[in-house]
């Protein structure tokens, strides 16, 4: 079967609203759709990223702040070797039940800088969890 054939073919299967990246035939002369090659397999780091700013970019929602409420929302994000949150990779987790934490977590992690994830002892883009607290610190207490 010639190629410009098998294209018309697989662009048909496919429909009008897909598009056809690529189309491969099996040995048995069934055809497959291929769109992209697999992702590589995620290799686990030596050292995650860790959060270097030196004043969080995430900013608690005033009229929750003033009701007291609290939370924890799980982001997970993916930084480039040079520990810069990647546009548009930030993906919501684990939701801390209430919107606007969430929001103002997704809203502030493009301020985020970290130190790049380790593998090998060299810089690595890497995905990983990081949890954003969202707590109320009482006038005159001390962190522990």
């Amino acid at each position: 079967m010639s190629w410009m054939i098998l294209f018309s073919l697989c662009a048909r299967v496919a429909g009008a609203a897909v598009l056809v990246l690529a189309c491969s035939t099996e040995d048995d002369g069934t055809m497959k759709l291929v769109d992209r090659e697999p992702p590589p397999p995620i290799v686990p780091v030596e050292e995650p990223p860790v959060a270097i700013n030196s004043v969080s970019p995430v900013r608690y929602p005033p009229a929750l702040l003033a009701q007291g409420i609290e939370g924890r929302v799980l982001l997970r994000l993916f930084v480039d070797s040079a520990g810069n949150v990647v546009p548009d990779s930030t993906r919501l987790a684990e939701s801390s039940g209430y919107p606007a934490l969430d929001s103002a977590a997704l809203v502030g992690s493009p301020e985020l800088h970290f130190s790049p994830a380790l593998l090998q002892g060299r810089p690595v883009s890497a995905p990983f969890l990081q949890p954003v607290q969202f707590r109320r610190t009482l006038a005159g207490s001390t962190k522990r």
